[in-house]
Parts: structure tokens; sequence; C-alpha cells
């Protein structure tokens, strides 16, 4: 690229002289013009060769991180020595190319004629050479931005990350607590039933322990914990509750969050049919549309009481539940309650993916197409 733009301004100088000479006297001779424009492309190739050098001698951190004062210096320095360098090339191709040297018109020796050449040309290489360390510097400011930008992007990410893992550590001893609570109610009067309890909790506690550390998991895996946990609440309430699962083939491998069911399903039993004498039931409802999962949960207790509305505001199941897939999938989800004529539903609708390849950090999924 600086090859090329020092070959433009080597050309453009070479056909300016020739048109100014052209206009004043006679065109110029072939020669001359071959002559002129070989000074003219060295004039910009030297710069456009000791670019990359500057460029990087600024960009290091010693140079650009150091004092005002102490940049000053080395500039100063490097400016002197850019324009030595730059003086010493076009006189020594003057000396290759023109007749002794370019000094034909001028018979004087080659120090005056080097140092009158120098000062010519001075300011116009000390120019170049501030413009050489003003994008040097432009770039080094860039790169900053950009790892400043990286490395908040970073920090956001690990932030997120950390409330997701403090908001699926708060379901475990809710979980727990509230597992516990109905095993020390059973242990009173049904013993083997408490037993079967902690058989199922210690299940349950293991596939849970076991997906701790992701956020999201496949269905087919959040289902198997689901069932564990209904196991639990089956030894509960025995004939009293009764489940069914309406499943989808095509969404057993969507990616949903880790324990999404168990504190929704775990409300519709505590709600919707604990409170009541007469048998109640709970549906899993789960179904792809085009690139959105939809999951149905539905009791057939009575969704507008005061109680179940207070615990719906309040509750810590609930609100996590509402907070995890507000970090997961921002305004792409829903989750919707409403009472029908059949008992109280909940309906969470997220975008369909699947488990694929770790492209990067944060990327954990791809959509499939519909």
């Amino acid at each position: 690229m600086l090859v090329a733009i020092a070959t433009a301004f080597g050309l453009s100088s070479t056909l300016q002289a020739w048109a100014l000479e052209s206009l004043a006297h006679q065109p110029l001779p072939p020669r001359v013009v071959a002559q002129l424009l070989t000074l003219n492309l060295a004039y910009w190739y030297v710069p456009a060769l000791l670019a990359p050098f500057i460029i990087r001698a600024v960009m290091r951190d010693r140079v650009s991180r150091a004092r005002w004062g102490v940049q000053i210096v080395v500039h100063t320095a490097g400016a002197l020595a850019y324009s030595v360098v730059h003086t010493a090339a076009m006189l020594a191709l003057r000396a290759v190319l023109l007749p002794a040297g370019g000094r034909a018109d001028m018979p004087i020796a080659w120090w005056p004629y080097a140092f009158r050449h120098y000062l010519m040309q001075l300011d116009w290489a000390l120019m170049t050479y501030l413009f050489l360390v003003g994008l040097a510097y432009a770039l080094a400011y860039r790169r900053e931005s950009e790892a400043r930008a990286l490395d908040t992007a970073r920090l956001e990410t690990r932030l997120v990350e950390a409330q997701l893992q403090a908001l699926q550590r708060q379901l475990h001893p809710h979980f727990l607590f509230n597992t516990l609570n109905t095993i020390s109610g059973l242990m009173r009067f049904n013993v083997d039933a408490a037993d079967r309890m902690i058989d199922r909790l210690g299940a349950l506690l293991r596939l849970t322990l076991h997906t701790s550390a992701r956020q999201e998991v496949p269905l087919i895996e959040e289902l198997q914990v689901l069932e564990t946990y209904l196991d639990i609440e089956q030894t509960r309430f025995g004939d009293r509750l009764t489940t069914q699962m309406n499943i989808d083939p095509e969404t057993r491998l969507a990616l949903v969050p880790n324990l999404l069911f168990q504190p929704l399903v775990e409300n519709a039993i505590r709600y919707g049919v604990a409170p009541h004498a007469a048998p109640g039931s709970v549906s899993i409802t789960t179904t792809r549309l085009n690139q959105q999962l939809i999951i149905e949960i539905r009791d057939s207790g009575d969704g507008a009481s005061a109680v179940r509305a207070s615990a719906l505001r309040q509750g810590v199941g609930l609100s996590n539940t509402r907070a995890r897939l507000s970090h997961l999938y921002g305004e792409a989800h829903q989750l919707d309650l409403s009472k029908g004529p059949d008992g109280f539903t909940v309906v969470v609708t997220i975008p369909f993916h699947v488990e694929g390849p770790r492209l990067e950090p944060g990327v954990r999924t791809e959509v499939v197409p519909a």
C-alpha cells in the first residue's frame, strides 16, 4: 500500500515538472524525463520504505507510554536521523544519475553542496517524519481502544455469567429446603414414602450436579431431571397428582436453560394441586414454531387466587426464572401467565437452537434452519 502511494506521488511530481517545463521551455528530452522520474520515485520510496520501521518503533510501549519530555527528545533525534538518511539517499542517486552529481551549474565541493541540499529539504523531511509519527500514534490509540473494548466486552460477559451462576445456585437451596421439609412431614406418618423421597432426592442431586456448570442443556437432559423431581412429588401426593408430558420429538435436542422446568412445575404443583383435596394434574408440552421453542406448563388449579398471585410476584422460583431468561435471551424470550377455564398456564418462548461448535467465548449454539 505504501509503495503504491509513493509510486502515485512520484508519477504525479514528474508529470507536474514535465508540464511546467513544457509551458516555460521546450519539452524535456526522454532521458531527462527518465532521470526526473527516477529521482521523484526515490524521493517518495525512501519514506515509504522507512515508514514501517518508524511506525513500529513509535508503537512500542516504551516509546508511546513514555513521558512527553522523553518522547520529544526521542522524536527530535528520530526526525534528524530520518532527514539525514533521506538526504543521503537522494544525493547518492543524484551522483549516479546526473553529471557531477547535479553540481554542474554549481562548481562547489561536495560537502557545501550536500549541506545546502540538506537544508533545502529539511522542512519537508521533518513534516514527513511527523506525519508518520502521527500515523503511528493514531494506530497505537486505535489498537488500545480496540483492546480496551474487547476487555470491556469480556468483563461484561464474565459478569453476566457470574450473575447467571448465582441465579442458578439459588434454585438448589430453594428446592432442597422444600423437599427436605416435605420429607420431614412424611417421617411422622409414612416412613417408607420418606425413604423413597430421600432416594429420589439423591438421584436428583446427582443429575443436577452433573449439569451444574452449564447454563443451557438439551431438552432431553432437562426432562430427565424433571422426571426424577416428579417421582419425588408423586411419592408425596400419590393418586392426587397426575402428570402428562407431550414432547414434540423435534424439540428433544433443543437447548433450554438448566433447571428451567423444576421451579415452574413446582409452582404448578404447590398452588395448582396441593391446596385442593380433589385430584389435580400438571401437563408439560413442548413444540417448535419456526425458530421458536414453546414450552407450556399447565395445571388444573385456580390461578386467580390471591395467594398464588402474591407467589408469582415474589416467589424465588419464578422471579429467578425471569431473571435467567432475561440474561440468556434478552428480548428474544417471553414468559406469559394466564388463567383459563381448565386451570393455570405458564408459557415460555425462547429461540430454538441446538448445541453447535464453540467458535469463541460466549458463542455456545447455532440456529437450526427452519
